[in-house]
């Protein structure tokens, strides 16, 4: 039984192998430039955005596609490298942060100069400035269903 039609089919399924194809170049652009992986680097990214630069842990993994525990053995690598330290979290002993050190900061700068250009290679360059708006209006679109959805 055909569940889709066949733009159906071709929308969805280019979507996924697109996808699947930019996260590889994207994970291979990290590790050859920065020795980062595509997840430590959103990471990073995220708490390169706070002031200070600290998130709870479980407030990354709402943000991500990774699980709590996920997101957990990630902070685990990066604090091993030396670019984020684990606060235990004051208001209730159980969790905690993950906080960007300087260095995490630094390598941060240079993994981001490589993924802009990175991206704008493989992505912002093959569309007008039109198609991206109306790209970023079909993601919001969807974020915005879900999260209806959800409430």
């Amino acid at each position: 039984m055909e569940h889709f039609s066949a733009l159906e089919r071709a929308s969805w399924g280019e979507f996924l192998s697109t996808y699947a194809m930019l996260d590889r170049i994207i994970e291979a652009d990290l590790q050859d430039h920065a020795r980062i992986t595509h997840v430590e680097f959103e990471v990073l990214l995220r708490l390169s955005k706070q002031n200070p630069h600290k998130m709870r842990i479980q407030d990354i993994a709402a943000q991500s596609i990774l699980t709590r525990s996920g997101v957990s053995r990630v902070v685990e690598r990066l604090e091993k490298a030396g670019l984020v330290i684990r606060e235990t979290a004051d208001e209730d002993k159980r969790g905690a942060y993950a906080v960007l050190t300087n260095a995490g900061m630094e390598r941060f700068r240079v993994a981001m100069q490589f993924h802009w250009e990175c991206v704008q290679r493989n992505f912002i360059c093959l569309f007008s400035d039109e198609e991206l708006t109306q790209m970023a209006g079909f993601w919001k679109r969807i974020k915005e269903q879900h999260h209806s959805q959800n409430e």
